[in-house]
């Protein structure tokens, strides 16, 4: 009897231990293995982990949505002076922009700002994500520099005479209708490239060439002599050294002023926004380079022949 009351003891203890152990095992009611925190001791072995893209820098990650937010103001409120003309934002310069900086992304997106850092960074500029007045310059510097350098007069032996065709005013005389003759040779390989993008829609004619009726990438100005470019400031003095400039590169023959839409040259805001937005002038902007040409900002209808290799 003595020793049934001592085995029942033994098995009311060891039952009582069991639920103490499983007690201390159970989760705290509303918390998850998951989230506990390790001991203070050990949080220096645990570290976030930050996905990088390929090819990223520090300076791209920091551009974020502040600088992305910064952008999309000032593309539009940054107030700068080109050509002794006060000008507000750079919208119209867009397509060039994202050029320049390798931007995939919108203006006013943090992969604009991403990739306009690196550019600062590689151009030793503060690599802030953030296209203000200094960068803007820089940016500008850059195309500026990519431009006919040496604007002497082309002799008359290095001319040829477009045929009318090739022009946006069909009743242009024959002497305003000259062209050096490697810029003619490289215009009529980049209007061949263009008449077989067919996303451009562009009509041909039966030689290749634009359709007589349309006006797209038709020539509206090529070689310029010294006195007809001062008879065009003398009808336009309100142009400015940005619109007409006194040592103008049409001097050379290798500077041509393409039909892109819009009002041919019109340097009105509103219709610049126009003419950067059309098919063609984007069509430019990504392969006129492959032809050696460079374009002049300002004027979204006007390009430079430097040579394929320059």
């Amino acid at each position: 009897m003595k020793y049934s009351r001592f085995h029942g003891v033994i098995v009311f203890v060891a039952l009582a231990a069991s639920l103490t152990l499983l007690s201390f095992a159970r989760p705290t009611l509303g918390q998850s293995p998951s989230t506990d925190k390790p001991a203070s001791g050990d949080q220096s072995r645990v570290k976030s982990t930050v996905l990088v893209p390929k090819g990223s820098s520090d300076s791209a990650l920091n551009a974020s949505a502040p600088a992305a937010k910064r952008n999309a103001a000032l593309s539009t409120e940054l107030t700068w002076t080109f050509g002794s003309r006060e000008q507000h934002g750079w919208y119209l310069y867009t397509s060039l922009i994202k050029r320049t900086i390798d931007a995939k992304d919108d203006a006013g997106s943090k992969g604009f700002a991403a990739a306009l850092a690196r550019w600062q960074q590689k151009s030793g500029l503060k690599p802030s994500g953030v296209l203000d007045e200094e960068s803007l310059y820089a940016i500008v510097a850059q195309w500026q520099a990519a431009r006919i350098k040496d604007r002497t007069p082309a002799l008359p032996e290095a001319l040829l005479t477009a045929p009318i065709s090739d022009y946006f005013d069909p009743t242009r005389l024959e002497e305003l209708r000259q062209v050096e003759r490697a810029t003619y040779a490289a215009y009529k390989r980049m209007v061949a490239a263009a008449l077989a993008d067919r996303s451009l829609r562009l009509a041909g004619g039966p030689k290749g060439q634009l359709a007589a009726d349309k006006k797209f990438l038709k020539i509206i100005s090529s070689f310029r002599s010294r006195e007809y470019q001062e008879k065009l400031r003398r009808e336009s003095p309100q142009a400015g050294t940005a619109g007409l400039a006194i040592n103008s590169p049409h001097f050379t023959g290798r500077a041509l002023d393409l039909y892109v839409g819009g009002e041919p040259v019109s340097t009105n805001d509103a219709n610049r926004a126009l003419q950067v937005q059309t098919p063609v002038y984007q069509w430019l902007v990504k392969n006129a380079e492959r032809f050696g040409f460079r374009p002049y900002f300002y004027e979204p209808w006007h390009w430079e022949y430097v040579g394929e290799n320059k």
